[in-house]
């Protein structure tokens, strides 16, 4: 078989068109999931502070609820998390919006990362803004709910060569 026989070894963007506008946001379903479990924490929280359960016990539920809370907020508001057009990217998080033209990317690469047993891939994005300042951005598969690597190839696509 040569590789054009194996599906994996295609780019997506062999496969298919490219979207007019790609985004990519963590699963809906995911941050429903996040929503339902910080509600459960808050009860929790509730049913510990009424019962007069031990301060050790409570500051566990609190800080559950609060990292659930803010995990699930993130989910929502930083919809699309990462956003492409002709013109550059967008990245978006829990403090705003944050427009990077094409010229101010420096680099997209697909880093291969080995974390509890377990490998994966990392999305990075190397971009300036407009006073020099370097900032590298790093999306995973839950901030993007698809893979790194074919979201790297739809980026490499759409950028301006």
């Amino acid at each position: 078989m040569n590789d054009s026989e194996h599906p994996h070894h295609q780019h997506p963007h062999h496969q298919h068109p490219l979207p007019e506008d790609p985004h990519w946001s963590p699963a809906a379903g995911l941050v429903g999931v996040g929503w339902v479990l910080t509600a459960a924490a808050a009860a929790w929280c509730v049913l510990l502070f009424s019962s007069g359960a031990d301060p050790a016990g409570r500051l566990i539920a609190g800080v559950a609820a609060v990292g659930l809370l803010v995990g699930s907020l993130f989910g929502t508001l930083a919809r699309p998390r990462l956003a492409a057009d002709a013109a550059g990217v967008t990245v978006r998080g829990l403090l705003g919006t944050r427009r990077f033209p094409w010229s101010r990317v420096r680099g997209v690469r697909v880093v291969r990362v080995r974390r509890l047993g377990r490998e994966g891939s990392l999305l990075e994005l190397d971009v300036s803004d407009g006073g020099g300042t370097e900032r590298l951005i790093v999306f995973g598969r839950l901030d993007l709910d698809a893979d790194p690597e074919d979201v790297a190839d739809i980026l490499a696509a759409r950028r301006p060569v």
